[in-house]
């Protein structure tokens, strides 16, 4: 018997607002390596490698991220649908669109079943991993709906729980779906091995789960089928179509499905598994060293214990501390009570009611051409480091309010301005006045970098007047 196909549909929303200041609203922690050298959203993909009958990702992201997961796809070999929410509803929805498309790519073949996934959590035990999804695939070949329980360690209060039914090959029925408990609730659900974490992880085939939205949640089902059937195609992204799609229910699986069916299966997940739901995550899954403290980047301690010690670029030095986080970037240094990482999330909120920058971008902002960082800035002057990929170019643009010179540091710049054309190498430089259209791009077969000086009366990032654009911006 032949294995059924397999499609990933990997959820790349979320914010990640406990992890700033290196999580930023551009730039959330699924994109980021908190535990090696590949982006969580790369690892949620790559601990895939090995299962049996596994087809095309689909990727569901915001609008303001799809360069990034496809820069991301990219950088690791993988090709995937990438399918663009136009605002949050859920996951429902999103796995509605999801299976929408899984289906009509399918055409007159068996219906294949969705790994439904969240890019941002960890797994430590992937052959676990596997095995679990594995023991999952009959029954979801058979029309069961299944989500994966994991394990309880501890008495967690972060984490909603899945209540135990009889036992199935491999698992339980699904009993119910229950809230995050308090501390004396999670302790009675640990004790007595009838409760599992909820990992948000679910295995159904796409017309399954499509019958049962029919069901339980139709305003869902035919918003999101008017959105997939008026999508439009965008580069190498399908844009759901906003009006539709808007009008949908926001819910979640659980809540639209999950806790309605009868037909709900869980399988046993042991495996490292967190979603690094905050800084103090990380000391239980990350390498620790001296001290048991979790370390990235140049960092230097004396007499320091039991702390989360991150730092993008400068020296991060410390002595004498206990139970610290401190997360040093170019831009914003976090210094916070370990026993307090859950409150990081109310800090970000008020830095986004007193409007501060740095809680959208980080230092180095990625364009679908490169990406820029911020050097530095000050009364009417700003300047920035700019890379631009081989073959890429930005923007025919112009500004209302800023001139702007450009020295090449590395590679070759080929500069439209106003009507004449410049072929610039390494040294070299040019200036652009204010008001005047240009472009910028990379010709050569190398990386080109080079220092922008702007200087005028208003200097943000919406002084752009866009007349041609390659990436549809």
């Amino acid at each position: 018997m032949n294995s059924p196909v397999i499609r990933p549909v990997v959820l790349c929303g979320g914010s990640g607002t406990r992890l700033w200041p290196l999580s930023r609203t551009h730039y959330p922690k699924q994109f980021l390596c908190l535990i090696d050298d590949f982006s969580l959203l790369q690892n949620t993909l790559r601990r895939l490698d090995g299962l049996a009958g596994l087809g095309k990702a689909i990727a569901v992201a915001n609008e303001n991220h799809r360069f990034l997961v496809a820069e991301q796809l990219l950088e690791i070999g993988l090709q995937a649908d990438i399918l663009l929410e136009p605002a949050a509803r859920n996951t429902a929805p999103a796995v509605a669109a999801a299976a929408l498309q899984a289906l009509c790519e399918a055409g007159e073949k068996a219906p294949p079943l969705l790994l439904v996934l969240p890019s941002d959590h960890v797994i430590g035990d992937v052959a676990a991993f596997q095995n679990a999804v594995r023991a999952a695939i009959p029954h979801a070949s058979a029309g069961a709906l299944v989500t994966f329980g994991v394990l309880p360690e501890r008495p967690e209060t972060g984490y909603g729980y899945i209540r135990r039914g009889n036992p199935v090959p491999n698992g339980y029925a699904l009993a119910c779906f229950v809230e995050k408990p308090d501390a004396e609730t999670a302790q009675a659900y640990l004790d007595s091995g009838d409760y599992f974490w909820n990992s948000g992880m679910f295995l159904f085939r796409a017309d399954t789960y499509l019958e049962a939205l029919d069901r339980f949640a139709p305003a869902i089902r035919n918003c999101v089928t008017t959105s997939v059937a008026s999508a439009r195609r965008d580069l190498d992204f399908l844009r759901l179509d906003p009006v539709a799609f808007a009008a949908s229910p926001s819910n979640s699986i659980d809540y639209a499905v999950m806790e309605k069916t009868e037909r709900g299966v869980v399988i046993p997940l042991a495996a490292g598994w967190n979603d690094i739901g905050a800084w103090d995550a990380l000391s239980t899954i990350a390498q620790t060293g001296a001290n048991r403290n979790t370390q990235r980047g140049d960092v230097h301690s004396v007499d320091t214990h039991d702390c989360v010690l991150f730092s993008e670029g400068r020296l991060l030095a410390t002595v004498g501390v206990r139970e610290l986080i401190v997360i040093a970037t170019p831009d914003a240094v976090l210094v916070a009570d370990k026993s307090k990482a859950q409150e990081v999330k109310a800090l970000v909120e008020e830095l986004k009611s007193a409007t501060r920058c740095e809680t959208e971008f980080r230092h180095i902002v990625h364009r679908p051409w490169g990406s820029y960082e911020g050097v530095a800035n000050g009364p009417r002057y700003q300047v920035k480091r700019i890379l631009v990929k081989p073959g890429a170019s930005l923007s025919l643009q112009k500004h209302h309010h800023r001139a702007e010179h450009w020295i090449v540091v590395k590679g070759t710049a080929l500069i439209a301005r106003g009507d004449e054309s410049l072929l610039l190498s390494e040294n070299q430089s040019t200036y652009i006045p204010l008001g005047v259209i240009h472009r910028l791009e990379n010709p050569g077969k190398i990386d080109l970098e080079i220092v922008e000086v702007q200087s005028g009366s208003y200097l943000g990032e919406d002084d752009i007047v866009r007349l041609e654009d390659s990436y549809g911006r």
